[in-house]
């Protein structure tokens, strides 16, 4: 599997850095992960955004979906926009909060976005997309939110969404090759509860899932350091660990 890091800012997009996106690749099959505020731009230095064949969006709060919004317009409107809506695979309401984050039914030409999403709402389980194996779960996060292993050919990646400390992140990183980790909180602060990991947390979790590699994302940089997040990791878990930027490419 190949996976791009399209955006990788927590909660609100930096200076040089998009929202939640991570694109990844296999069998020759796109599957984009998440589509966060200002993603599309960075997308398009990698991939013609045409050619995504899915979305899953983990949950809705906007620095992990809006960018989905853009889309919709460069799809709808392009000259030589695919003539099929692409599946949009999300939790409960995914359409209708999309649509409304769109602009509401004020459209005159299918007021739904079902011109350019097939909206598919997500449940705790397991599902084939294209030569993927998609596997889905509830994790601790305020809003109904969902971690997500993709596997394919043997190979492994587990991505914890917005997560804090939950079962559902050991099982659906159990012995992968990539644990894709967010790493928003840094420790000795008062954190709040079932919100997000810090990255010892992060670190901890690749230990116990005996994770072949602990990439780190969805970092507040206003308000975090890699270098004590990626020093907090480093401490929890002795495998290979970097903190992501956008446009790292990560084969295995």
């Amino acid at each position: 599997m190949k996976l791009t890091v399209i955006g990788c800012a927590g909660s609100f997009p930096a200076p040089d850095t998009p929202c939640s996106a991570y694109l990844v690749e296999a069998g020759g099959y796109r599957l984009l992960i998440d589509f966060g505020t200002g993603s599309l731009g960075e997308l398009q230095k990698h991939l013609d955004p045409h050619l995504v064949d899915a979305v899953i969006v983990t949950h809705l709060h906007a620095d992990h979906f809006f960018d989905a919004c853009a889309y919709a317009v460069m799809r709808r409107y392009a000259p030589e926009a695919p003539g099929h809506p692409v599946p949009m695979y999300g939790p409960t309401g995914v359409g209708e909060r999309i649509v409304a984050a769109y602009g509401g039914q004020g459209e005159l030409c299918h007021p739904s976005l079902r011109d350019v999403y097939d909206f598919r709402e997500l449940a705790p389980g397991s599902f084939e997309l294209g030569p993927l194996s998609v596997t889905v779960d509830r994790v601790a996060h305020p809003v109904e939110t969902y971690g997500v292993r993709v596997e394919h050919a043997g190979s492994s990646l587990a991505y914890t969404s917005d997560s804090g400390p939950c079962q559902a992140l050991e099982t659906l990183g159990a012995h992968c090759d990539v644990l894709l980790a967010e790493a928003s909180y840094v420790e000795g602060r008062e954190n709040p509860k079932d919100v997000h990991l810090t990255g010892k947390e992060a670190g901890e979790y690749a230990t116990k899932t005996g994770a072949g590699r602990l990439l780190l994302t969805h970092l507040v940089e206003p308000w975090n350091s890699r270098e004590s997040t990626l020093a907090e990791a480093k401490a929890a878990y002795t495998g290979p660990v970097d903190v992501v930027r956008p446009g790292q490419v990560f084969e295995f």
